[in-house]
């Protein structure tokens, strides 16, 4: 079996102080994808940064208190990458590549965008970028008898069943047109299975992301933008799919919940 959660911390000094490191210490996954860390290494508190039983990867962004990836693993990882290649991005604490035996983990925080302004612009070149990634690592992999799966916070969601407002959305970063078309060329033209979705092909949601403001939360007024995705034949071995939704808003260590997926890879 493995275990893979991803959730976006939204800071890990916050979160650690509200509840992140004693959910950590009760997870059993074997490997814990974070992202929006927004710290140096040296910033984050030791339980956090060296936790008992797991080995932790970094890859904090050159601006100060920014974006942010890690990667926490039972096992000490054989080969570290951090970046894809992108003179632009390779230095935005974004994107953090770990392999173990027979499979490659990686933790990606897609930048958030805000349409019509340079902030969108950004998202888009960072998209433009990241899908022939994304494509070459699939190939590279499949030749290396590997598969691969990418957590993160993507920020798009796909379908409207991804987010409860969606009608109100249509024309806000994380449910444009063209973030949707790029989305869906993730899966159809790069080849990778938005696993949770493939386990739950009907449902609305399950829901990751919930606004701090109003009752986003109490409503479950939520954004499914957390993703699992991953080769089809990791895809494949997937037996189960579920959201660590807090059970009340003061419980929440982040403004996301944790996204977990169960591989059975004896299937």
């Amino acid at each position: 079996m493995l275990t893979v959660t991803s959730v976006n911390v939204n800071g890990i000094r916050a979160a650690a102080k509200k509840g992140f490191v004693e959910w950590l210490a009760g997870s059993d996954a074997d490997v814990v994808c974070l992202q929006e860390v927004r710290a140096e290494e040296g910033q984050i508190p030791a339980e956090a940064r060296e936790p008992e039983g797991w080995h932790t990867v970094f890859a904090p962004a050159a601006a100060k208190g920014r974006a942010g990836v890690a990667l926490y693993t039972r096992r000490a990882p054989e080969r570290v990458r951090v970046g894809f290649g992108s003179e632009e991005f390779d230095g935005s604490g974004r994107y953090l590549e770990i392999d173990l035996p027979g499979v490659t983990v990686a933790s990606l925080y897609l930048p958030s965008g805000e349409a019509g302004t340079e902030k969108q612009d950004e998202k888009y070149r960072f998209m433009e970028e990241f899908l022939p990634y994304l494509r070459g690592l699939r190939e590279r992999a499949a030749a290396d008898g590997r598969e691969v799966v990418v957590c993160g916070d993507w920020n798009i969601c796909h379908q409207e069943a991804d987010l409860k407002n969606w009608k109100t959305n249509r024309k806000n970063a994380g449910f444009l047109p063209e973030e949707r078309e790029w989305l869906g060329k993730v899966y159809t033209e790069a080849g990778y299975v938005d696993v949770v979705r493939a386990l739950h092909p009907d449902a609305e949601g399950p829901y990751s992301w919930w606004s701090y403001r109003g009752r986003a939360f109490d409503n479950d007024a939520g954004w499914r933008i957390d993703l699992q995705v991953a080769t089809p034949g990791l895809a494949g071995k997937a037996v189960k799919a579920f959201v660590e939704r807090a059970e009340t808003h003061p419980e929440r260590w982040s403004d996301h919940a944790p996204v977990t997926v169960v591989y059975e890879l004896g299937v």
